[in-house]
């Protein structure tokens, strides 16, 4: 392991790829403890201290405790994340985006030029709902409230923003792994230290025994074992292309195959799910004294099993509603049409993509099954096994995944100078089922 990491360094452009990715994070991680202008953090915090479980938790997971912080970078990266989604959602109802899709480099630029205009329209709304949601606190959160305070925050908050995105554009282009990936993981890790003191206190005052915790630690790396799986899990589809002779050189005639990923949606499920679920209480917080509300909140209990059979429905739901989206069975059959491919045994054409549709709909089951699994398990671990900190969930798939994905970039980088990589006996990838 040791003389893997050295082999890093030893190369001169892989070694700048990480030093310029570590330091660009290391400035995402300063930004993080500069407070807005106008802004009594001590007092928001306590606030939030009472919204656990409303999308004001979720939202500073992604904005890697920024939040609750008030930073410039309260608003983390979910603009971004937020423009990018709803570019993906038009592509699927508009035909023009979909053109867009399909126009190769040129398409995508432009796709990315909306994004950017998308996040900085979402940047500026988001502000201006933060900046009356804090001078509404009574808490005295905002000492001096006002029209200035609300310009400031404004622009702070969305200048803040189009930094972070920057920030993660440079690190996908000039950096290791891809850059806006890498700013949420950094802000879901940065929460670990803390959660191992609260550990060790717990073991400490006697609220958690050796036992318990060995047993707990056990069922923590079977869970990563299994998130590692599904997330390198996929389905091969071969596919022949016919032989093609342009100019003197022949193309094709070789057998490939289509990779279906178990789990192609990735996390965005749960993120829909949680937001989804999470409502209710976010806005019965603003409605304490309402009964109706309160009732709501009630039978919604994040330990209840009405709250979890709901959120594991809704989960498996958007897993079958994002895969569809970002994979469509009807362009894949045309391009290989396109192009002189073929499934060895399968007509081209409507017999070829309902064959990949099928094949997407059973491999994709046992992923939404596992999403829903991983989401409910922070609830059980907590509430049934005592777990003095949060695990499973939105953090845990994000984390897995991207450093899968910046150590399958690194080891490109050493297999390509003939050095060996993180695995003895091949690359990291993905498992085959």
């Amino acid at each position: 392991m040791f003389k893997k990491i050295q082999d890093m360094f030893s190369i001169p452009e892989l070694k700048r790829r990480l030093l310029f990715t570590m330091g660009l994070l290391l400035i995402y991680r300063i930004g993080g403890h500069i407070t807005t202008p106008g802004v009594n953090p001590a007092a928001l915090k306590a606030y939030l201290a009472t919204q656990q479980g409303t999308i004001f938790a979720l939202y500073d997971l992604f904005a890697g405790g920024n939040f609750h912080r008030v930073t410039i970078f309260a608003l983390g990266i979910m603009p971004y994340i937020s423009a990018s989604i709803i570019i993906q959602l038009l592509q699927a109802v508009i035909p023009y985006f979909e053109k867009l899709a399909k126009e190769g480099e040129e398409g995508r630029k432009k796709i990315t030029q909306y994004t950017r205009y998308g996040t900085v329209g979402l940047s500026i709304i988001q502000s201006i709902g933060i900046a009356f949601f804090l001078e509404n606190m009574t808490q005295g959160v905002v000492p001096n409230p006002g029209l200035f305070f609300r310009l400031i925050t404004v622009i702070t908050m969305t200048a803040g923003t189009i930094f972070v995105m920057w920030l993660g554009e440079q690190i996908t282009e000039r950096g290791i792994g891809n850059g806006i990936s890498l700013i949420i993981m950094i802000g879901i890790v940065a929460r670990y230290p803390t959660e191992f003191l609260d550990t060790v206190r717990q073991l400490q005052i006697g609220n958690l025994t050796p036992m318990r915790l060995v047993f707990l630690i056990v069922i923590m790396v079977v869970v990563i074992a299994g998130v590692i799986l599904i997330t390198q899990g996929q389905r091969r589809i071969p596919v022949q292309y016919a032989k093609r002779i342009v100019g003197r050189r022949v193309y094709g005639g070789k057998a490939q195959y289509i990779p279906l990923r178990v789990n192609t949606a990735g996390v965005i499920p749960i993120i829909f799910a949680q937001s989804i679920m999470m409502f209710p209480s976010t806005i019965a917080a603003f409605f304490k004294d309402n009964a109706f509300m309160a009732a709501i909140t009630s039978a919604l209990n994040p330990n209840g099993l009405l709250y979890n059979s709901l959120y594991a429905i809704i989960i498996i739901f958007f897993t079958y509603f994002y895969t569809a989206i970002v994979l469509n069975p009807v362009d894949l059959a045309e391009n290989m049409q396109k192009y002189g491919g073929f499934i060895p045994g399968i007509r081209p054409g409507k017999r070829t993509s309902d064959y990949i549709d099928r094949i997407l709909t059973r491999v994709t089951l046992p992923g939404a099954i596992f999403l829903a699994f991983i989401a409910i398990l922070p609830d059980v671990m907590i509430t049934k096994g005592k777990l003095p900190f949060y695990f499973g969930g939105t953090g845990l798939l994000i984390v897995v995944g991207v450093m899968l994905d910046t150590l399958q970039q690194i080891e490109t980088h050493l297999m390509m100078r003939h050095y060996d990589g993180f695995m003895k006996k091949g690359h990291l990838q993905g498992r085959r089922f």
